[in-house]
């Protein structure tokens, strides 16, 4: 059989948000995955590897290049770029290559989403976003479908006129999503906080969150990155998507555990946890942190999902 290439051309107008966060779900209901990762690094510039098998799901390579000067080139250039090869677990054959920008979006995005549903308190009102690219837009999309009761957005990011423009690409939507210029305040006043920058220093500093904010933080995927600064991380209930891709190659919490400034145990669950019902918020006042460290598992899960979606309309 020929290997399908899935571009978002074919399916993207028929996926859901929903979709992708029961497919996850229903993933985390199966054997526990093994999952694997590469890093390669030259300076600022990332060739990253990520593998997944899931016992009756499949199995999944996604190989990506992460050039973050390449959003200065003219004309500017993604930053991100991969793929995605989705191997039949009966034969080993390659089934299907996926774009992976566009895997990654929906993987990313209901990543964070997926971890909201079961730590941000329902009535949150406020969303703040961190961050003014790519991965920003499909994180405000995700969750003013995911939390109806989101009444305002606010769009932070270190070049405020890239904030002005993504809050104005977003008119249509049918609550304000507006550009602000101060970080502390944009922190101060969210109900769920998801930050998705490239920064390597703290830029989220405890004093600033208010009881009951629920924390999502994207951005730091290699070991020399952080977004939280050691009080937010010391003071909030700490959840990850995966332990296996969080805890020891991204600096978000590697670096505070070495430091002493909390221990692998105070981390209270993954998704295989929330998923099974096994965690959850414990009050309105409580701080929940979820470091979104992504993984291969959540791209099969995502690639499975985008298949089908793919298979059930004929378009290949």
């Amino acid at each position: 059989m020929d290997i399908l290439y899935i571009t978002p051309d074919k399916v993207e107008a028929f996926l859901s948000w929903n979709g992708v966060m029961e497919a996850m779900i229903e993933g985390h209901r199966h054997e526990k995955a093994q999952i694997d990762d590469m890093f390669l690094q030259q300076s600022d510039n990332t060739l990253l590897n990520r593998a997944a098998a899931i016992q009756g799901l499949g199995m999944g390579v996604k190989c990506a290049s992460i050039f973050p000067g390449n959003t200065s080139l003219f004309p500017p250039q993604p930053s991100v770029n991969s793929m995605f090869l989705l191997f039949n677990e009966t034969t080993g054959k390659v089934d299907s290559l996926i774009d992976g920008n566009f895997l990654t979006k929906w993987k990313t995005a209901g990543d964070s989403v997926l971890g909201s549903r079961f730590l941000a308190r329902p009535d949150s009102r406020t969303l703040t976003i961190l961050g003014a690219g790519v991965v920003a837009e499909s994180l405000i999309s995700a969750y003013t479908d995911a939390f109806p009761k989101l009444d305002q957005v606010l769009i932070w990011n270190r070049s405020h006129v890239r904030a002005e423009r993504l809050a104005d690409r977003l008119t249509s939507l049918a609550l304000p999503v507006k550009a602000v210029l101060n970080l502390q305040e944009a922190v101060e006043r969210a109900d769920i906080l998801s930050s998705a920058t490239m920064s390597k220093e703290p830029l989220i500093k405890g004093s600033w969150v208010q009881p009951g904010t629920h924390v999502d933080l994207i951005g730091a995927f290699r070991p020399d990155m952080r977004e939280a600064d050691d009080d937010l991380v010391r003071q909030s209930s700490l959840f990850v998507d995966a332990r296996e891709t969080t805890l020891d190659d991204i600096g978000e919490l590697s670096i505070p555990i070495a430091k002493g400034v909390i221990g692998r145990e105070d981390v209270r669950g993954d998704f295989y946890d929330l998923c099974n019902g096994s965690e959850r918020r414990e009050s309105d006042s409580e701080i929940t942190l979820f470091k979104n460290g992504g993984g291969a598992h959540l791209d099969l899960m995502t690639a499975k999902y985008i298949c089908r979606v793919a298979d059930s309309l004929h378009k290949y």
